[in-house]
């Protein structure tokens, strides 16, 4: 990871070639990007299941790489006490899953990572007013989630500026804005210039049919720079 990055590229693994995971994870360490972005789902939260705590695990166990693990369950208490979570990382929760936010977020806090909070599309900054105080990274998920491949929704990338003014408005400048779903290169761009500054690349942006990420990367970093 850069760090002297402003804006920052958290790569999808879901999207990657999981047949060949390893082989894409050592290709994105030459590439420098900032985070892996490891989806862990249920089944419940959303209608699919992806990665394990052992299979996240691994994945620390050979990357030097900080990971971007987002938590799309009803229940991450569990899950989130068998991953092997360290300092740099950003962990985020659902605003909508049905465990206690308070609780998760004091141990991701202890584990010295960075707090993410997410908001599917249809649900609000203001509805998740009051874990702002704990929250490092808000993440907008442009895309009903579940599946990768899926299109971004019309007209929801000027949640993005709405967010962004909210937060200034309330005194939370400090917080980030993450955006997840089908973000092309030109998308990442506009939403840069709406406040964003970090961009979840999947099959939009990084995992481009056609392309080898030694070209797609370089590109998605020259349109958030």
């Amino acid at each position: 990871m850069n760090k002297d990055r402003k804006n920052k590229l958290s790569v999808s693994l879901m999207c990657a070639d999981l047949m060949n995971l390893e082989r894409d994870i050592r290709r994105l360490e030459r590439l420098n990007v900032d985070y892996l972005h490891v989806d862990i789902m249920d089944a419940k939260f959303v209608p699919n299941l992806t990665f394990g705590p052992d299979t996240v695990n691994s994945i620390r166990c050979i990357s030097h790489l900080p990971l971007d693990i987002h938590l799309l369950m009803e229940h991450p208490s569990v899950i989130i006490r068998s991953v092997d979570i360290r300092e740099g990382d950003i962990v985020t929760l659902h605003h909508e899953c049905k465990d206690s936010m308070l609780e998760n977020i004091a141990f991701i806090k202890q584990r010295h990572a960075l707090v993410g909070l997410a908001l599917n599309p249809d649900t609000s900054i203001e509805e998740a007013r009051k874990y702002l105080p704990y929250t490092d990274v808000v993440l907008l998920m442009l895309i009903v989630p579940g599946f990768a491949g899926s299109t971004m929704i019309h007209g929801i990338m000027d949640k993005v500026r709405k967010t962004r003014e909210y937060l200034e408005k309330k005194g939370y400048d400090n917080i980030r804005i993450a955006v997840d779903g089908s973000v092309s290169h030109e998308k990442a761009e506009m939403m840069a210039a709406m406040g964003a500054s970090v961009f979840i690349g999947g099959t939009a942006g990084v995992f481009i049919k056609g392309k080898e990420i030694e070209e797609t990367v370089p590109l998605f970093y020259r349109a958030i720079r």
